[in-house]
């Protein structure tokens, strides 16, 4: 009987080290030939491959059971919940996350065919196309207290938007009034700017201290 318990059939084995392989070149390419060159966050580098591992693994051994695909999308939807509550994750970061799972589902549970060769060839074209987006814009904004508040009305803007250039070299393209101080003749601004990094919001200061 314990022979029978240990013993490992070679078709199960050839199996098994096939969708490894299949998904382990595939998250590599995707972590550590993508991600990584660009992004240089080691931290993130470890747990895209620990989750994608973790994930081949346990859908791997429970795709016999009747738990199947319904386990599988549970488990991604507990992990999802988690998100590492104790740290801010970007939206980027979530999208390799997402990704590492899914590739680990896919590979552990689809059939090894030509689909799913196609199916990890199609998502590593789409990480790789849509992360290389440098010509994209992203609109930050700067929160600035601002003195001259003879500059705010909307027939001036144009006006407001120059001066603004010319303190901070920036090319804000609209601005919209916060709060207006009148005992202090101070307003508080949030100018909108175009960027190719994403930034968060900056506060400035546009009066003398």
């Amino acid at each position: 009987m314990m022979e029978e318990l240990f013993k490992i059939h070679t078709p199960d084995l050839s199996m098994f080290l096939a969708r490894a392989l299949l998904n382990a070149a595939s998250i590599f390419i995707i972590v550590r030939l993508i991600y990584y060159p660009r992004h240089k966050n080691k931290d993130f580098v470890f747990t895209f491959f620990l989750f994608n591992a973790a994930n081949f693994i346990i859908c791997l051994f429970l795709s016999t059971s009747k738990f199947e695909m319904g386990f599988a999308f549970g488990l991604f939807a507990i992990f999802s919940i988690i998100r590492y509550r104790t740290v801010t994750v970007h939206i980027r970061e979530m999208g390799y996350f997402f990704v590492a799972v899914a590739l680990a589902m896919m590979n552990a549970l689809a059939a090894i065919d030509m689909l799913l060769l196609f199916g990890n060839g199609l998502l590593l074209g789409l990480v790789w196309t849509l992360d290389r987006q440098d010509k994209l814009m992203h609109e930050s904004y700067q929160v600035i207290l601002y003195e001259r508040i003879d500059l705010i009305s909307p027939e001036k803007r144009a006006e407001l938007l120059a001066d603004l250039k010319v303190r901070t070299g920036i090319d804000y393209h609209r601005v919209e009034v916060e709060r207006i101080d009148f005992f202090r003749d101070t307003v508080r601004l949030r100018a909108h700017y175009f960027t190719q990094r994403v930034e968060g919001a900056r506060e400035a200061s546009g009066g003398d201290d």
